[in-house]
């Protein structure tokens, strides 16, 4: 009888670390998009593992915290730092779906599906895509060790994306 209770507290202790991992890695994802959203870009450095990657199709990749904090600070308007040429955001809204997570131990993957709605270069955009990452438990708890952005679509909103699905000349890298 006491090896049963130990057991079932044992099945217990792992299903209750299984849903707070969970939580913290959709929690991770969240913040992630609440910078964004709120324009705190150099917050989103902290989300990451020091030798952190992202690749985000044509806006590009960037590895390591002075690598991915580059990235979003050359996205962001002139004004904040960004600077040179390529994209530049002067407002985003992010909203993220069905966020799909697969633990084993201290490593994970997930996938998750964005809509957002940017202005890039003064001009109102619609995007869609998918995010497929890759996290880490880490003594500063879940971080992202890479994060790949694979767009659906990026047009002008006065265009649409109902005609072929494309990424607008504004999202290019030059």
């Amino acid at each position: 009888m006491a090896a049963d209770l130990e057991a079932r507290i044992r099945e217990l202790e792992g299903a209750v670390r299984e849903l707070k991992d969970r939580e913290a890695l959709r929690d991770l994802r969240f913040r992630y998009h609440e910078y964004i959203n709120e324009g705190k870009f150099a917050e989103i450095v902290d989300l990451f593992t020091e030798d952190g990657e992202l690749e985000f199709g044509p806006l590009g990749k960037a590895k390591g915290s002075s690598g991915i904090l580059g990235f979003f600070k050359r996205l962001g308007p002139p004004a904040s730092g960004g600077g040179g040429a390529g994209p530049h955001f002067t407002y985003v809204k992010q909203y993220i779906h069905n966020h799909v997570l697969e633990i084993q131990g201290d490593r994970a993957r997930g996938f998750s599906y964005l809509e957002a709605r940017p202005v890039i270069n003064g001009e109102a955009h619609m995007v869609a895509g998918r995010y497929d990452d890759a996290y880490l438990r880490t003594e500063r708890g879940w971080r992202f060790t890479s994060m790949t952005f694979t767009p659906h679509f990026i047009v002008p909103f006065k265009e649409g994306w109902a005609g072929d699905v494309r990424v607008s000349a504004a999202m290019r890298r030059s």
